[in-house]
């Protein structure tokens, strides 16, 4: 006599012959309903870890595999939901993209998850794979994206999002990239800094760094601050691309005594080779990142930055578009605030009568 639960299962339920395994199969050898079999194998975590194990283990037994373009062919409707970043060597992509996936996940749907690598054209094979595969929703980073990106989404009437950036034609959750920089470059000018050097990611690549650009350009002028081309570098995203661009304007004819960074890995670069050239920072060279990554507040000299909530990128976006799969409006654009983060890497230009300002946060 058997006495292991498992192999009773198996007599009292027997396989189905073939592939004919349904999700119905399940329910009715795990005794539960079919909405619970459905709950569990799309992730939702609200089911009693015991009722999730039996449904998991029943579905082994069974040999069932969901499939998620039969199952959208048959409800008519997709239960997944597609995100396409940059890359996944970001630190705030990733906690966005985990953000999204617990909304998601929560709300019964499957992430599926690429990466362009900053190539437009990737980009636009990684939305055909998407799209063949029945999503119900998009999240797309920043707002350049070639046409035929927008031609497959409407032609397939596929809800989506571009985020991090505002956008004026097009649904967005995000930053004012523009102010972000006009903040950050107001903030040294208030310190009394007037030579200033940019290391940027390339604005060819990314719209939210040309965003920032201009507001530091819009600040400096409005101050009567001009910024040579050559105090312009820009660069990838890495800690060597930091510290590469600082060697380079730390060459320049007229060094800057304060130097902004479109990120915080650029500016962790930044404070590395200032280290190895000798600079004191922030005395004769103070310098700020953008992002507000784990490390900012832990390196030395700790970061002044930009903090740029990922996290709150990550559910709007799954808010948005699980409002628009189930058919209801959703907010067309959704600005983000910022925070202006002062710490130690930041001080008055040498021999500079700065305006009063205080270390700590200012809200954006």
């Amino acid at each position: 006599m058997m006495s292991d639960k498992s192999e009773q299962l198996k007599i009292r339920q027997p396989r189905p012959r073939g592939n004919a395994v349904t999700a119905r199969d399940v329910a009715r050898a795990a005794g539960v309903s079919l909405a619970t079999v459905s709950r569990v194998l799309n992730g939702n975590p609200k089911v009693a870890p015991a009722l999730r194990e039996q449904v998991r283990r029943t579905a082994g037994l069974l040999g069932y595999t969901p499939h998620a373009a039969a199952r959208a062919l048959a409800t008519q409707r997709s239960m997944a939901i597609g995100a396409i970043v940059p890359t996944l060597e970001d630190a705030n992509f990733a906690i966005g993209i985990a953000a999204l996936q617990r909304k998601v996940t929560s709300a019964g749907y499957t992430l599926l998850l690429a990466s362009s690598n900053y190539d437009r054209e990737e980009e636009l094979r990684q939305v055909r794979a998407l799209c063949s595969q029945g999503i119900a929703g998009l999240m797309l980073v920043g707002a350049r994206h070639e046409q035929e990106v927008y031609d497959i989404l409407s032609a397939k009437d596929i809800p989506f999002v571009n985020t991090w950036v505002i956008d004026t034609d097009r649904p967005c959750v995000g930053f004012d990239n523009r102010e972000i920089g006009r903040v950050l470059a107001e903030y040294l000018l208030d310190l009394g800094h007037t030579e200033f050097g940019i290391i940027a990611q390339r604005t060819g690549e990314s719209d939210r760094a040309a965003g920032r650009i201009a507001g530091i350009h819009q600040a400096l002028k409005s101050r009567g601050a001009a910024l040579p081309q050559e105090k312009l570098i820009e660069r990838s995203h890495k800690i060597i691309d930091g510290q590469l661009a600082l060697r380079e304007l730390m060459s320049t004819a007229k060094r800057p005594t304060a130097v902004l960074c479109g990120t915080d890995m650029l500016a962790f670069g930044a404070l590395i080779e200032a280290r190895r050239l000798g600079l004191s920072v922030p005395e004769e060279l103070s310098v700020a990142g953008i992002n507000d990554t784990e490390l900012a507040a832990h390196f030395s000299p700790a970061l002044t930055t930009i903090r740029l909530s990922a996290e709150e990128i990550g559910e709007r976006a799954a808010e948005f578009l699980l409002a628009r799969a189930n058919g209801e409006p959703g907010l067309r654009t959704t600005v983000v605030p910022f925070e202006l983060i002062v710490r130690e890497s930041t001080a008055p230009a040498p021999g500079a009568k700065p305006r009063p300002v205080k270390r700590g946060r200012r809200r954006t």
